[in-house]
């Protein structure tokens, strides 16, 4: 049992200081390849026009939204 939690408190530890590391940098987090943006994509869907599933879920968000104004 005082193997486990030594093994926690050295792991707790690296995680504590990967997180302050991050917050002093204060840089968004990346992919190695730095992601979609590498590839000069602004977004996910790069697409003039979205599928008709993405326009399905645009749809009912902005109900939603109207809803919630009401």
């Amino acid at each position: 049992m005082g193997l486990f939690l030594a093994v926690f408190a050295i792991f707790l530890l690296v995680v504590l200081a990967m997180s302050i590391g991050f917050i002093v940098q204060r840089k968004s987090i990346s992919g190695s390849c730095g992601g979609i943006s590498s590839l000069g994509m602004e977004k996910a869907c790069d697409c003039d026009e979205p599928c008709d599933d993405k326009k399905q879920r645009m749809a009912k968000q902005q109900q939603w939204l109207d809803q919630r104004i009401q």
